[in-house]
């Protein structure tokens, strides 16, 4: 018995201290700036891809207010100027939301407020998509590996929110101005 709980007790020990280590090292890289990383790599030319379709130019086309207000874009037969001011400003705010948003939080600017503008964005976009272009939704822990809307966008969530939660983290515009504001002049 002593040499099972002795070899259990050193199997204890070496994960403490690995797991100890490996904490230092993601406490000292920052969680946000993987997080932000895993942004980068995963989500952010997919939003920026998304953007461009909804723009001529500078300005939103009639993609945008069908892939935004999709039953109103087909009752008003794609014709931008039948929309209400309203809608204007709501395709607005969502076509440049999905260029501004994810350079900043790449960038690390505003980055909670950022992120957490995109987790709106990100609700959003489900909503429509279920509700106004009819994509299976799913449901979280369903076991269908397949849910384009629940499953995927709970992880997109989980990435920003680590933002929200820590901050933009090292070699983030936030930190570079944080520390130059904290700086006394000489």
């Amino acid at each position: 018995m002593t040499l099972i709980s002795s070899a259990l007790s050193s199997g204890r020990s070496a994960h403490d201290s690995f797991f100890k280590k490996l904490t230092g090292l993601v406490e000292k890289c920052s969680a946000g700036l993987v997080a932000r990383i895993v942004f980068l790599s995963v989500l952010f030319f997919y939003f920026i891809k998304s953007a461009l379709t909804k723009i001529d130019g500078f300005w939103p086309n009639a993609s945008a207010y069908a892939q935004i207000l999709p039953h109103r874009a087909a009752e008003y037969e794609y014709v931008i100027s039948r929309f209400e001011p309203y809608h204007h400003f709501i395709v607005y705010l969502g076509t440049y939301g999905e260029f501004i948003l994810p350079v900043l939080v790449v960038i690390g600017l505003f980055g909670r407020v950022a992120s957490l503008g995109m987790i709106i964005f990100i609700a959003v976009q489900s909503v429509v998509d279920i509700w106004g272009h009819f994509v299976d939704g799913g449901l979280p822990f369903d076991k269908v590996t397949t849910g384009i809307i629940a499953d995927q966008r709970l992880m997109w969530v989980f990435i920003l929110m680590v933002i929200v939660v820590r901050g933009s983290g090292a070699l983030s515009v936030d930190r570079w101005l944080g520390e130059r504001s904290h700086k006394t002049p000489v």
